[in-house]
């Protein structure tokens, strides 16, 4: 059943950290609550051809769906196999990490799934987290190991492959190829403006308190399909980061644990959009993709920026 939306949230709800911040707030704009009943809300998708967003309720297994046009939620797909990280690709499929399958599906427009990525080596992926789209239509994924820890995201098992890894499969072959190997956790992903850079977090501190908790940005080599060399993005100030997502400015939007946190592109912290959930991922949406959509642990937020996404 539809639920509506809720009220506007009182409160400021910004601290303002660089002057560069306020352009991208318009007026008087506050965060609005739009949905809440969630577990652990993750992987927002946005799209734009019916203006509806969905997204993944990971440990109640299953995927919402929110309706702009009438400002309403209801169940889009039980069970998802604790679905977590989306994307659309260019033709408007949904792509998604699922955790309990241990891998990365496309929704066709038929109603069918094709599995993208399920092994490497031969080897089982551990659980696929977030996923990222290429012009050439590479998918780009993280695989840390949170879906198979626990029963409580998926399914406790032995992981098969040595590491947690960042994968590309290729569009022409469907060959799933390792592009990156250093990471504790690697978690979300996101192409800069021009897709000469890739930015991958590192939510390695979530079990250990010594391993990164930071964003690293990598060269994408001149073949699109490889990453050269990397240098540390930002560390985060508060909690971890988890999914994030650029704006047409190269900002980049990411979440924490006290809210939406904003970079400029030169890696200064300029902003926050204070939530008063611990955020779990980002995505733009709306008609002049200028609305962030925002999942917070058992809720999902919106609020309208001055800046657009890719």
């Amino acid at each position: 059943m539809a639920t509506t939306a809720f009220g506007i949230l009182d409160g400021t709800g910004f601290e303002r950290l660089d002057p560069r911040f306020n352009t991208c707030i318009p007026g008087p704009e506050r965060l609005v609550r739009l949905w809440t009943g969630g577990r652990w809300c993750e992987g927002p998708a946005w799209f734009a051809a019916h203006r509806t967003l969905v997204w993944s309720d990971i440990p109640n297994n299953r995927m919402m769906r929110y309706d702009e046009l009438n400002n309403t939620v209801g169940l889009w797909r039980q069970p998802s196999n604790n679905t977590n990280g989306n994307t659309v690709d260019r033709q408007g499929r949904l792509i998604s990490c699922e955790h309990l399958g241990r891998r990365v599906v496309r929704n066709e427009p038929d109603g069918t799934q094709t599995v993208l990525a399920s092994h490497y080596q031969g080897k089982r992926l551990n659980s696929p987290n977030d996923v990222v789209v290429h012009s050439d239509g590479g998918v780009w994924f993280t695989d840390p190991s949170y879906g198979i820890l626990s029963d409580y995201e998926g399914l406790a098992a032995e992981q098969e492959v040595t590491g947690c890894y960042v994968y590309r499969v290729d569009p022409t072959t469907g060959a799933v190829e390792k592009v990156a190997d250093d990471f504790v956790k690697p978690n979300g992903l996101a192409f800069s403006p021009d897709e000469s850079m890739l930015y991958i977090a590192d939510t390695g501190a979530s079990h250990d308190d010594a391993a990164p908790k930071h964003i690293r940005r990598f060269k994408v080599n001149a073949d699109g399909k490889s990453l050269g060399a990397s240098t540390l993005f930002a560390d985060c100030t508060n909690g971890l980061f988890d999914g994030f997502r650029i704006d047409t400015k190269g900002r980049l939007w990411t979440s924490a644990a006290d809210g939406v946190h904003a970079y400029d592109p030169d890696g200064t912290l300029i902003g926050k959009i204070l939530v008063p959930e611990v955020v779990s991922n980002v995505c733009f949406g709306g008609v002049s993709r200028n609305r962030l959509f925002i999942t917070a642990t058992t809720s999902l937020y919106s609020i309208y920026l001055n800046a657009r996404g890719l």
